[in-house]
């Protein structure tokens, strides 16, 4: 049963506090009352884009940012899905392998970056592994007690209907796991953002971080905050390709279409 249509049901209502937020930002700055050298306004920012994109810059820096970031989350996607497929499917696995993981998952990834500039200097295989790093590890606890968290009950069923271990994986198993995979996959895309910025502030000659860093050297506060920007809407847009992959993948799950509904 659906709920009834209520005022803040409404797609633009999320919108308000942020919109109202900006439009007070504008008015402090407009009028001195925040200084444009500690924060400018949304119009100079904005102002900062046009000028960066009519150069060519923008998009540049844009798109080496967006491919790290893409490339750093296939990587360390793949490895943390195997990794959580493997040990939470195999008790071998799980009794040797786990551990070491869940012991070397509580060290912060960033606090290995002097580790990792030694061994791959500042060039693009630094910044994708530390990214890759990052998103490992949430994509294999997700993955991993997906699994373990599927009932019991449902598989020994499959087991007496006969079904193969390869049929028994995909239609119980994965399907049962996939809505622990995706918010892994959802709190790993925050994570790549966060690790790329880190990594293109240390040492870069393109992305976002590297546009951030000279911008800072220049005092160039518009373009300071016009890369944080720039980090938000592609964090968000990420956030937004993942809940129209959730919103696909989870329709036969009735448990999601009523918290939806």
């Amino acid at each position: 049963m659906k709920r009834n249509s209520k005022w803040y049901d409404n797609q633009f209502i999320p919108w308000v506090l942020p919109i109202v937020l900006v439009v007070i930002w504008q008015v402090f700055g407009q009028y001195k009352i925040i200084a444009s050298s500690i924060l400018p306004t949304p119009l100079e920012v904005i102002q900062a884009a046009i000028r960066l994109f009519k150069s060519g810059e923008l998009q540049e820096h844009v798109l080496i940012s967006t491919q790290r970031a893409l490339l750093g989350f296939l990587i360390g996607g793949i490895v943390g899905f195997v990794f959580g497929l493997l040990n939470g499917t195999i008790l071998f696995f799980e009794k040797t392998v786990d551990t070491t993981i869940q012991m070397v998952r509580t060290i912060p990834h960033l606090a290995l970056i002097p580790l990792v500039i030694l061994w791959f200097g500042i060039d693009e295989s630094a910044k994708i592994f530390l990214v890759a790093l990052g998103v490992m590890f949430p994509i294999y606890i997700n993955t991993f007690n997906g699994i373990k968290n599927v009932d019991h009950k449902l598989i020994e069923m499959g087991s007496v209907y006969g079904l193969s271990r390869w049929k028994l994986f995909m239609n119980i198993i994965l399907p049962g796991a996939l809505p622990s995979i995706l918010v892994g996959i959802r709190y790993a895309l925050g994570v790549t953002w966060i690790s790329l910025i880190v990594a293109e502030t240390i040492g870069a000659n393109s992305g976002i971080g590297f546009l951030a860093t000279t911008a800072r050297e220049f005092m160039q506060m518009d373009i300071v905050v016009l890369t944080i920007v720039l980090y938000a809407i592609l964090g968000k847009l990420s956030d937004v390709i993942a809940k129209v992959f959730e919103n696909r993948l989870l329709k036969w799950n009735p448990s999601y279409n009523r918290k939806n509904n």
